[in-house]
């Protein structure tokens, strides 16, 4: 057994394709080396500005010698068939065997193929694997058909110490390699991994990107404490500031005092994106600091003043931007922004950035109401959707679009609205991510499932539905987002109503940008000239009149699909969201399937109490019932051609068992009905438990199928009976197991 060792060193790779380029090199030398039987013990990929490294332990030496064994045409085949056999093998005929099988005699070829010498085999496919790396994006080497994320300036591979030559873009393999840009001379040696890694942290390079993050990590917590201050986490900052520097140094700068009246997400996102510094807090005051933390890829000889001090007049001139688009912006008011949005298309097939947000004000509304807020909240809520998406035609949201939504609320404060208006606008994205909180006000609320509401519903529409993997309009986002608002709130409302209201919003959009078309079309019409004015009013009114109605009767079906659809999805949704809470997908389904249960809040309460009952001996049992009484009508409603949904007659229930279980349908089917409009659903299954018993002991007394017509047609509407007493609650034909 022995170690491979191979680097690509290189000119800087963005920070952003490093990790996944150290995945990638992995997969696909190690599926090679699979692919060709070569076992290995483990292997570890690492990244960093200037170089992709690899390490495989325990590699054998030689591929294994292999034995294959081929079948050909029967002995008494024609020459031909043979002749090609022989060709396909590269044997003689002496050189094969005869094997007899059921259907005669036939040829047997065995081909053994000794295993090549590893490094012969890296040699081949290394090269290979390189070429297949998939850059998001990449540049042409001159005169060559390579394609490579950027200029390569070498390769080490060793194997057991010794190189494996080959050569890739024009460089040759090696075992030599290179230290930190300016921090080390001269080229370094190498045969193994450990003295690899030993030698580059001498060279003042860290290979491990986990151990980069760990001490500038450390780092910028000490340089903080030093200040009195504390780091603002950023994981995504830190990840890409350890694929920027090999040998991490941090050091403290300092903000001038004038940018500080800038929000302080403005100031943390513009060092952030142009300037990847980190930000600090002041833990005492509970707000920024004035200082960053910057990661330097250099040990200076006077501690980093100069460094600080470039990087403060860096930093002076991008603020200096932020700062002029912040006042800039505050010189017009959010509600004056308004008819900017014009122009701005959301989406071909949906229309402006402005109609959306006279849908998402529409709604807004509506859902207010629906969750029970009064009418003067439901105006704010119609008033804050339509300023909600004023803020995309500032300067700072052109410059820095994360933060949408957030600056609206700044806006909306400067131009003093009310308190509830400015969290609306500001927190109406929420939740962005998993991880995100929930807007707090009740106006944000409503104004939250608005917006998510009318993009899930217009996607639908268009039929932009997620598929596979591909969600480009962060429809399942929505979607978790609108099921967090409605279930940690606790919200009690119906959505399929409120899904018709977002398709009314919709069609009245486009009935009224038809109209737009038509009159337009008309006006084209006179400027033409061949057509006198009442002639052009008949043409003009007609178009109108014919228009809306022909484009209604075309959309009214598309429509009701975009409702169905958009519960669908949220239905699934719902699914991944509660089985991650140990909640059975199939009796979300057995819910949800009644068709009259769309209040989120109340689905959940049942499926919880359902899946309780469920786990009890007498939920299985009664299961196992239903599913028995559920087969056999299917079998005899498919063979009669009619159902047996009637009421039973009374009169015809012959046996005690079959009186005992119509009794308790009768009074269970009530008691059920009650506690379930009650929303008692835990009392709703502890009535149902009470049927275990009539329904178990009716299947082992009472002959179903019975040669008396009309006692088997009573008895299957018994068993009718408990199929809708149960369907009450659940379809339990939905329930596994």
């Amino acid at each position: 057994m022995a170690d491979l060792l191979l680097e690509l060193f290189s000119e800087e790779i963005p920070a952003r394709m490093q990790a996944q380029a150290a995945k990638d090199l992995e997969r696909l030398v190690v599926g090679s080396l699979s692919d060709r039987g070569l076992l290995f013990e483990g292997a570890k990929a690492f990244a960093g500005p200037r170089r992709l490294t690899l390490a495989i332990a325990g590699l054998s030496a030689k591929q294994p010698d292999v034995s294959e064994e081929l079948k050909g045409p029967k002995v008494d085949a024609p020459q031909a068939a043979l002749d090609g056999f022989l060709r396909k093998t590269g044997l003689t005929k002496d050189q094969l065997k005869v094997e007899k099988t059921p259907k005669g005699d036939v040829y047997l070829a065995v081909i053994k193929r000794a295993g090549r010498a590893t490094a012969e085999v890296l040699a081949e496919i290394l090269p290979e694997c390189f070429a297949k790396l998939p850059w998001p994006k990449s540049m042409r080497f001159p005169n060559s058909p390579v394609r490579w994320v950027r200029p390569l300036h070498g390769i080490v591979c060793t194997f057991d110490g010794e190189v494996v030559p080959f050569q890739f873009a024009g460089v040759t393999s090696g075992n030599t390699t290179w230290g930190h840009r300016f921090l080390s001379s001269g080229m370094i040696e190498v045969r193994h991994y450990d003295d690899y890694v030993e030698k580059l942290h001498k060279a003042h390079v860290i290979l491990d990107a986990e151990q980069r993050k760990a001490i500038i990590f450390e780092a910028v917590k000490s340089a903080a404490f030093v200040h009195g201050l504390e780091m603002i986490p950023d994981e995504g900052l830190l990840d890409e500031v350890a694929g920027l520097a090999e040998w991490p140094v941090v050091l403290i700068g300092a903000i001038q005092d004038e940018f500080m009246d800038v929000p302080p997400e403005i100031l943390q996102t513009s060092m952030r994106t142009h300037q990847k510094y980190f930000s600090l807090r002041d833990p005492k005051a509970g707000k920024m600091a004035n200082r960053f933390a910057l990661v330097s890829n250099m040990i200076a000889e006077d501690g980093g003043k100069e460094i600080v001090a470039g990087n403060e007049r860096v930093l002076r001139a991008r603020l200096s931007d932020a700062k002029f688009f912040w006042d800039q912006d505050r010189k017009r008011t959010l509600e004056s922004r308004v008819d900017d949005l014009k122009p701005i298309r959301f989406h071909e097939k949906l229309g402006t950035q402005y109609q959306r947000a006279l849908r998402i004000g529409a709604l807004a509304g509506e859902i207010a109401s629906a969750i029970g807020l009064d009418d003067a909240a439901a105006e704010k809520a119609r008033r804050a959707g339509v300023l909600s998406k004023a803020d995309l035609t500032t300067g700072i949201v052109g410059e820095f679009p994360e933060l949408q939504g957030l600056m609206g609320g700044y806006y909306a404060a400067n131009d003093k609205e009310p308190r509830d208006i400015v969290e609306a606008v500001r927190d109406h994205y929420r939740p962005v991510g998993q991880g995100d909180s929930l807007p707090n006000d009740p106006v944000a609320t409503a104004v939250a499932l608005a917006d998510k509401m009318d993009t899930l519903f217009g996607f639908f529409l268009i039929e932009e539905q997620p598929t596979g993997s591909k969600d480009p309009f962060a429809l399942r986002r929505a979607a978790i987002g609108l099921i967090r608002i409605i279930l940690e709130n606790e919200l009690r409302f119906q959505l399929q109503p409120l899904l018709h209201i977002v398709g009314e919003i919709h069609l009245d959009f486009v009935v009224s940008r038809l109209n737009r078309e038509v009159t337009r079309a008309a006006r084209k019409v006179e400027d033409l000239g061949f057509l006198k004015p009442d002639e052009i009013e008949q043409i003009e009114a007609k178009l109108k009149r014919v228009g809306p109605s022909e484009m209604e009767l075309e959309s009214v079906g598309k429509f009701v699909d975009a409702e169905f659809d958009v519960l669908s999805f949220l239905a699934d949704r719902l699914k991944v969201a509660l089985r991650e809470k140990g909640t059975r997908h199939d009796l979300i389904d057995a819910v949800f399937s009644l068709g009259s249960e769309d209040d989120l809040v109340r689905l959940v309460a049942r499926v919880e109490a359902l899946q309780s009952f469920l786990k009890t001996d007498a939920g299985a049992n009664l299961l196992a019932g239903y599913k028995r009484a559920a087969n056999i009508l299917k079998a005899e409603e498919k063979k009669d051609k009619t159902t047996f949904d009637g009421e039973p007659d009374e009169s015809l229930l012959a046996l005690p068992e079959e009186k005992a279980l119509g009794e308790a349908l009768a009074s269970a089917s009530k008691s059920i009905a009650d506690d379930v409009a009650a929303e008692k659903f835990v009392e709703a299954m502890g009535v149902m438990a009470k049927l275990r018993a009539p329904v178990d002991t009716f299947f082992d007394k009472v002959t179903v199928n019975d040669k008396d017509a009309k006692l088997r047609e009573n008895r299957l509407k018994l068993l009718a009976r408990l199929r809708a007493t149960l369907h009450q609650v659940a379809d339990f034909s939905k329930i596994e197991g």
